[in-house]
């Protein structure tokens, strides 16, 4: 009787301090969770796709964004488009933000327009496709010049207009090859490890400042940048297994729903968002097994097309096949021409080794 009393007591206690743990856990939400009305917000990589549908959702909320990508032309659009949404104001600047002196001319111009700057979303992003033997050095520079230091970059130049401001916000997008490295994206996995890295140690640092750092870790999203993605080796294959991938209902989720529970975290200022189901259970088995984990994409790489040692980068677009224009890819295609620019500077993109998506 007295250990069915002590089993009870323990398991009351048990609940009481589970309950009390989420009660404090949803009061400091709260006390964090701001409201982005007026608020300036700054997103790489916002002319199309994911940057895209962020912008337009925080639009939604009354926000001011600032918008940047390499192409003026995509950037005139999205703004025209933004404008005709309801927004206020939004200011595109063509930037590249693997160019530091680029970045720093971004964050000063968007102080000048509009006296402050209070969240930054660094979005921007590349997505290298094939086997290793088809990767040069230059891919894993390219890679890493976009989405590591694309995202070093903006926040540290940022960093010192929120301290003076008393405060701020500033959302990574990385992904869940930054948690799971995944066979022929090996360049994207390590650049995306690496942002992961850098954004979890930045929230450490910063939150004495008054700045919460969120790290977003999306699974696959239909936003159509399948199209302009690069691929390399037998291009067509790794176009089709890719684009399957990035458009099958439940395996991904749509550009606006990824953007609407990224701007909700990014209110709240949470330190991690994993975004769809499928990321959220491959992040967590590979938390528990990494092992097997391993073993598992070891079989997944025997799986994917072999290496043909062609090394010269295609776009999606340049790589469609029956199947990628079946109705196998209905969504993604429709993603894409909602958030795809329809005539990207395709002649650059296949003549610089240096430029990407």
């Amino acid at each position: 009787m007295q250990q069915g009393n002590d089993r009870e007591r323990m398991l009351g206690g048990l609940a009481a301090g589970i309950g009390l743990a989420l009660l404090a856990r949803e009061l400091l939400r709260r006390r964090s969770m701001i409201d982005l009305a007026g608020k300036v917000v700054l997103i790489t990589g916002g002319s199309r796709g994911l940057g895209l549908a962020l912008a337009e959702e925080v639009v939604r909320e009354g926000a001011l964004p600032v918008i940047c990508a390499r192409s003026a032309s995509d950037l005139e659009a999205a703004r025209q488009r933004l404008l005709a949404q309801g927004a206020a104001d939004v200011l595109a600047i063509p930037t590249d933000v693997r160019e530091r002196e680029q970045v720093e001319h971004l964050i000063n111009a968007t102080v000048r327009h509009f006296g402050q700057i209070d969240v930054v979303i660094n979005n921007a992003g590349t997505i290298m496709v094939g086997p290793l033997e088809s990767q040069t050095l230059a891919d894993f520079e390219d890679t890493m010049a976009t989405m590591f230091w694309g995202t070093v970059y903006p926040s540290l130049t940022a960093l010192p207009y929120m301290r003076r401001q008393g405060g701020g916000r500033i959302v990574n997008i990385t992904s869940i090859g930054g948690k799971v490295s995944v066979p022929h994206l090996l360049s994207y996995s390590s650049a995306k490890f690496a942002a992961v890295g850098f954004s979890e140690g930045l929230r450490a640092e910063v939150a004495k400042d008054g700045i919460e750092v969120t790290t977003v870790v999306p699974g696959l999203m239909r936003t159509g940048s399948h199209i302009n993605a690069i691929f390399k080796g037998q291009h067509e294959q790794e176009y089709t297994w890719f684009g399957l991938g990035a458009s099958t209902p439940g395996l991904t989720v749509s550009a606006d729903y990824a953007a609407r529970e990224i701007v909700a975290a990014l209110k709240r200022g949470d330190a991690e968002v994993t975004i769809g189901l499928p990321a959220q259970l491959a992040a967590g088995f590979h938390g528990l097994f990494p092992g097997l984990t391993s073993e598992i994409m070891t079989l997944v790489n025997r799986l994917l097309p072999a290496s043909n040692g062609d090394t010269q980068r295609y776009l999606g677009r340049d790589s469609r096949t029956p199947i990628t224009e079946s109705f196998l890819t209905t969504f993604g295609q429709r993603a894409a021409e909602h958030y795809q620019p329809e005539e990207p500077n395709d002649r650059v993109l296949r003549e610089s080794p240096r430029v990407v998506p």
